[in-house]
């Protein structure tokens, strides 16, 4: 745990408007929503808040009534949010959903390669063998979980070879930065920019591993990963700007900071748990607090990006609405600051109780 200076109470209260705001919010199941109902998630988890768990399965049955789309990389990010309403209800239901996801990764979605999955956002065949950093969320980040949580070691497995394979194909060993994409075709970065977002996607997910799966330790891949994040947050530490954002684009000073970005690769730093990151970590959450409307709306996110064509497409994304992703990372953030201020308030008291036992 790290010592951040933020006040328990008020993050409930911003929380409260952020998680509000989220569910008022005209999201589909895609994507956008999957990012933001993990927020939700993390936020219930944190704070203990029922009221957020059943605000998500209301929405979830109301779907289930209506119909759902068919499964892409993309849509499986809804997985995380039924990861933990199955977990908390027991409602065989929200597994069967779950499992369909997974069937779908495993048996059905397009790969390339050594098996690494191909990024789809829709039922073609979009990116033909392109390997993108938000893989590691939509599904990897989803399958370790259900790995983790249903004890099966060939999920965690596959898990850990999709972070394996984006780790080699993405990050940048010279630099410890991430490429926003990879086309296997070609052999090549396409534009090769350093998407601010794609260094979010792969530090908070790959800083999830080691809080989630048991015994990390004994998977070869596992210390690929840690290696592959402690490298990666070296160099993005050095590239926060004053305001305590990072840039859309990390290695251009001409591009805007965004939220979802800093918000991301901060609670990425902060489950990474190195003291020397505190103070980077600090300005990111001052910068990120500076970021949220009064009515819960996180400011400054760009919007949906694919991997553009050179650096002008990045700097051009607009970052004026509302976005699902800058919703869930945001409140990712404060869920992380939450749970680490419990942490070191149970830390103190137990420290507090010795010396009263030893003064006795």
């Amino acid at each position: 745990m790290l010592k951040i200076t933020s006040a328990s109470s008020e993050l409930k209260h911003t929380i409260d408007r952020m998680v509000d705001y989220t569910l008022g919010m005209d999201l589909t199941w895609d994507w956008p929503c999957g990012v933001a109902f993990y927020g939700i998630s993390r936020a219930y988890e944190a704070t203990g808040d029922k009221a957020y768990l059943e605000r998500m399965a209301k929405y979830c049955d109301e779907y289930l009534e209506v119909g759902l789309p068919s499964w892409t990389v993309n849509t499986c990010a809804m997985g995380h949010m039924l990861i933990t309403l199955y977990e908390e209800t027991n409602d065989q239901k929200y597994l069967d959903l779950i499992l369909s996801k997974v069937d779908y990764l495993e048996n059905h979605a397009l790969r390339f390669g050594d098996r690494v999955l191909q990024h789809t956002v829709s039922v073609k065949n979009d990116f033909p063998e392109q390997c993108w950093a938000d893989t590691l969320f939509m599904a990897a980040y989803f399958l370790l979980r259900v790995g983790v949580m249903l004890g099966e070691k060939h999920l965690i497995d596959d898990a850990l070879h999709q972070y394996y394979w984006h780790i080699n194909y993405l990050q940048n060993e010279d630099s410890g930065l991430w490429y926003h994409g990879y086309n296997n075709l070609q052999r090549d970065h396409m534009s090769g920019i350093y998407w601010g977002r794609a260094n979010a996607w792969a530090a908070y997910t790959m800083s999830r591993v080691s809080k989630v799966l048991p015994q990390g330790y004994l998977y070869p891949p596992f210390m690929h990963v840690n290696c592959s994040l402690r490298n990666q947050l070296s160099a993005i530490k050095v590239l926060q700007r004053e305001d305590g954002l990072w840039g859309t684009v990390l290695d251009a000073p001409e591009s805007y900071g965004e939220v979802s970005a800093t918000a991301g690769i901060a609670a990425g730093m902060l489950n990474m748990g190195n003291p020397l990151h505190t103070k980077y970590i600090q300005k990111a959450l001052d910068g990120t607090l500076a970021n949220i409307a009064a009515n819960g709306r996180v400011l400054n996110v760009s919007g949906g990006t694919a991997v553009m064509n050179n650096l002008e497409g990045y700097l051009n994304v607009p970052k004026r609405w509302a976005e699902g992703w800058g919703q869930g990372l945001a409140l990712a953030l404060l869920a992380a600051v939450i749970e680490n201020e419990e942490l070191l308030k149970n830390r103190e008291e137990m420290s507090s109780d010795l010396l009263v036992r030893r003064s006795l």
